[in-house]
């Protein structure tokens, strides 16, 4: 019989009830599951309940804290490790198998997590690889504090970056990340990241990279570049030819292209806040 895995799943939700099942079936070697809804329409409260995760409601004021960060701060977990997962993804046991194994005895502060990512009824085994710092030992770091004085309606630390209070590791057994819900959707949560990312490239600038010493070097190059012409260019390039993007067919391609049309919209948005003083 495997042990109990030392970490509490925090999973934030809003009308997440067609994915919520599977993502629970898979976590019964975990401390506690922990549903962190923001007012859901649908059925997801009633599944979490019934299939026997914490339900916490969640209504973000637009100040902080958001919805990550208000866990980490304002409730007790079970474990010593916190997990923050999506609902549409889903933990093999191969991934629970390694934490068993990493976890006694580390000296870690979080460790990255990596994801197998589905588009288009399909894997994509190629292309930009996904990670996060996803899993954190309670007490060690929050996500960073971005003041939004109301221009963001995501309530949820979408891009914001856990800040940590020592070493990170890496947990090399994959997620599966089935992100993907129909192409309106699609665009219409990547709409919203886009004006997010857009305002938070100007509050960095405004400050300085040299404020942002947690940025990883890949994330310190985005932020570095978002506005110059050539980037979303150099993603499609990266992703679809040197990270063999090509490979995974029409999937790929269409992946690489709607990612080089998302950060051409955050290019645009950009310029669009920098001619809004000078055209008032």
């Amino acid at each position: 019989m495997n042990a109990v895995l030392p970490v509490s799943v925090v999973i934030p939700t809003r009308n997440e009830a067609r994915n919520l099942p599977g993502c629970l079936r898979c976590l019964s070697r975990f401390a506690e599951v922990v549903v962190v809804d923001s007012g859901s329409t649908d059925e997801t409260a009633a599944i979490a309940k019934h299939m026997g995760a914490r339900l916490i409601p969640f209504a973000w004021n637009g100040r902080y804290p958001k919805k990550r960060n208000h866990i980490l701060i304002n409730e007790r977990l079970a474990a010593p490790w916190v997990l923050f997962l999506d609902a549409d993804e889903q933990i093999p046991e191969t991934f629970c198998d390694e934490l068993a194994r990493t976890l006694p005895g580390s000296d870690r502060a979080g460790y990255w997590i990596n994801y197998t990512n589905h588009f288009m009824g399909r894997e994509l085994k190629h292309g930009v690889p996904q990670r996060k710092l996803a899993l954190i030992r309670v007490g060690r770091g929050l996500f960073e504090r971005i003041e939004e004085d109301g221009w963001s309606t995501l309530d949820m630390e979408i891009h914001e970056h856990p800040v940590l209070d020592g070493p990170t590791g890496e947990i090399a057994a994959r997620i599966d990340h089935r992100d993907f819900r129909g192409l309106d959707r699609f665009f219409t949560r990547h709409i919203d990241y886009a004006r997010w990312e857009a305002r938070r490239h100007e509050v960095l600038h405004n400050q300085g990279l040299g404020s942002a010493a947690h940025l990883t070097k890949r994330q310190r190059f985005k932020y570095a570049n978002l506005d110059r012409w050539w980037y979303p260019f150099f993603y499609f390039a990266v992703a679809y030819f040197l990270k063999r993007g090509l490979l995974d067919g029409r999937a790929g391609f269409d992946y690489a292209l709607y990612k080089l049309w998302y950060f051409n919209a955050i290019r645009g948005l950009i310029d669009e806040q920098r001619r809004a003083p000078h055209e008032g």
